[in-house]
């Protein structure tokens, strides 16, 4: 048995109708991210952080998972080597098209954070600065999301997996967001093969053995199928 770890980012949610930072309509579009997505910013105005997360929180709710999140529940279940998802994104559209072994290191919109006790419980649709904290019950409530200017989740496990890994892939990510950007190098200098899938190529895509391009619905399924063939 190998094993297999594998990268999301924003990309491969897209064709689910969540938006990316890039998008020149979507959410981040209206907001600076120094405003909705630093511990400053929620500082400042946490009002607003609340609005944008509820809002955000609404629609990855309203979201389904697609073909390329299926295609990857696919190949965990079918395959005789241990894959890994580590995703770079806050919804859960991994879990809900059945994949179990998913480490969300920016965090997840479904939690909530106590920002003076740091109790984590599964957040309501709706928070605003007054929600209380269950365990201290004091109004500390924040998104149980890693925001910029603080440290992903699970960095140390990821990194020991990527030391196992025979076969490291780049799902709809741009690669220029550290420490994710250096995953592919790690995964490198342990000999695992590398392959890069994305809508385009990126900065990084001469750091890849093979790199597929096109909607992640296309070329995900084909890839899954090609290992499970």
């Amino acid at each position: 048995m190998g094993r297999i770890v594998i990268l999301t980012g924003a990309g491969i949610s897209a064709e689910s109708g969540l938006g990316t930072f890039r998008d020149a309509d979507g959410l981040w579009a209206r907001h600076r991210i120094e405003d909705v997505a630093t511990p400053e910013g929620f500082a400042r105005d946490p009002a607003l952080v609340h609005a944008f997360y509820n809002a955000r929180r609404r629609q990855a709710a309203e979201a389904r998972p697609n073909a390329a999140h299926a295609a990857l529940a696919r190949l965990e279940a079918e395959s005789s080597d241990a894959v890994t998802l580590v995703t770079q994104n806050v919804d859960d559209l991994h879990r809900r098209a059945g994949s179990h072994h998913v480490l969300q290191m920016h965090g997840q919109l479904t939690g909530a954070l106590c920002d003076i006790c740091g109790h984590r419980w599964a957040a309501p649709l709706e928070m605003d600065e007054e929600t209380p904290c269950p365990d201290c019950h004091r109004a500390a409530a924040r998104p149980d999301v890693v925001w910029f200017g603080e440290y992903p989740h699970f960095m140390e496990e990821i990194a020991g997996l990527l030391a196992e890994a025979h076969l490291f892939a780049a799902i709809g990510t741009s690669g220029q967001v550290y420490p994710a950007a250096a995953f592919v190098e790690d995964a490198r200098a342990a000999g695992a093969e590398t392959v890069e899938m994305s809508l385009e190529p990126t900065a990084v895509s001469h750091l890849f053995d093979s790199c597929l391009t096109g909607p992640a619905t296309e070329t995900v399924p084909r890839w899954v199928a090609s290992l499970l063939d």
